[in-house]
């Protein structure tokens, strides 16, 4: 009888765990191996409206540079949890500047020059920490103000929903402020570097919201393994499968080539790092590589795609597909199979509708979450949800 008793209880675990972690469809394909959409600039909220009457008025003059034009930060974004939750997106991207001892960003000079008031008058913009902005001074409205306030957003539905599909993380480094252009005007934010001290600032701010083991997190560490350099391990090992991936997130660094030497000083192939970040293939480093433009680059994402790496490229920028209801480089991103189709409308836009403006929004042609990768895993096709 003791012995029946032990076989029962060993069946009735075994049931369980099948019950508490079944297996799902598309659980034997690799993270190389599926396609998801990804929001652009994810926090982004317009800019108050007499700023932005500001702005287009002065770049239709022609004093602000050709590439500052205000047409193109005319969208806003749901916040993260919606985006997840209602829309399916499962990568977003977070800009970020270093503010170690706080206040730098409280000030948004753009509104005094349009007899608003400057100060923000938010607490959290005085308190040290990345603080997460499109534009100081200008574009400057976001749903999360700082790095760690998207992350514990971010984490709370994760936590919620333990077997969804792995959200990669864009993290774009932002080095460049308006006042580091316009030198006569004193007042406007300055950006400070991102140097070795702000990078180990900004692993840190990681750890803090998923804890020290980052358990929650596909760490470079854990996708080398004893592979001598990580390219190595994602061309000849390969990524891990969804069955270990699900719940998870992976932060990539979208930066500048001297963040990123930075970034891997003292630590080759991102060894007790974080963070991946974009970089050309046949580096130690090589496992994510970003093509935006799908229309002129996509023989070269099918070529990166196949050889084993994980491809960003952009279904649409500036707003433009959004007022033309293009959607030729939608397509082009979705044929060419890079896995993260970054894009500001997987929505119709509030605007939708009116003079200038369509429906367009990116989406995949059938239902589901993720759609998987035809070139990564040949001979696979169809959709995968979670």
């Amino acid at each position: 009888m003791r012995y029946l008793l032990i076989i029962l209880s060993a069946l009735s675990f075994i049931c369980l765990s099948f019950v508490l972690k079944p297996r799902l469809e598309g659980d034997d394909l690799r993270l190389n191996q599926i396609q998801v959409i990804a929001s652009h600039n994810s926090y982004h909220l317009r800019t108050d409206k007499a700023v932005m009457r500001f702005l287009k008025n002065l770049y239709g003059m022609g004093v602000m540079p050709k590439d500052l034009n205000p047409a193109e930060i005319d969208y806003a974004h749901v916040p993260l949890t919606e985006q997840f939750e209602k829309y399916g997106v499962r990568g977003i991207e977070l800009d970020v500047y270093y503010d170690p001892t706080g206040g730098r960003f409280y000030y948004r000079r753009g509104r005094g020059w349009v007899g608003l008031r400057s100060a923000s008058h938010i607490d959290a913009l005085k308190k040290p920490g990345f603080k997460i902005i499109h534009i100081p001074d200008f574009d400057y409205n976001t749903t999360n103000l700082t790095f760690v306030d998207a992350l514990q957003e971010v984490k709370k539905w994760s936590d919620a929903h333990p077997s969804h599909i792995p959200i990669f993380i864009n993290v774009e480094t932002k080095t460049e402020a308006p006042g580091d252009r316009i030198t006569q005007l004193h007042k406007l934010a300055h950006a400070l570097p991102f140097d070795s001290a702000a990078l180990d600032a900004l692993d840190a701010e990681v750890r803090s919201v998923y804890g020290n083991d980052l358990a929650g997190v596909i760490t470079p560490d854990s996708i080398r393994g004893d592979a001598s350099t990580l390219e190595q391990a994602i061309l000849t090992k390969g990524w891990p499968t969804l069955a270990t991936s699900r719940g998870k997130v992976i932060f990539i660094l979208d930066c500048e080539q001297n963040v990123t030497d930075n970034y891997i000083k003292g630590h080759s192939s991102y060894r007790g790092r974080v963070m991946f970040s974009y970089v050309q293939p046949g580096t130690p480093e090589a496992a994510f590589v970003i093509h935006n433009d799908p229309l002129k680059e996509s023989q070269a994402i099918q070529q990166d795609v196949k050889k084993g790496y994980i491809v960003r490229a952009r279904c649409d920028e500036g707003g433009n597909e959004a007022r033309s209801g293009n959607y030729g480089p939608m397509n082009a991103a979705m044929s060419s199979w890079g896995q993260i189709l970054s894009t500001d409308y997987y929505k119709p836009d509030d605007k939708a509708g009116k003079k200038g403006w369509t429906d367009y929004h990116v989406r995949f042609p059938e239902p589901g979450i993720a759609r998987i990768d035809s070139i990564s895993a040949p001979g696979k096709s169809g959709m995968i949800g979670e």
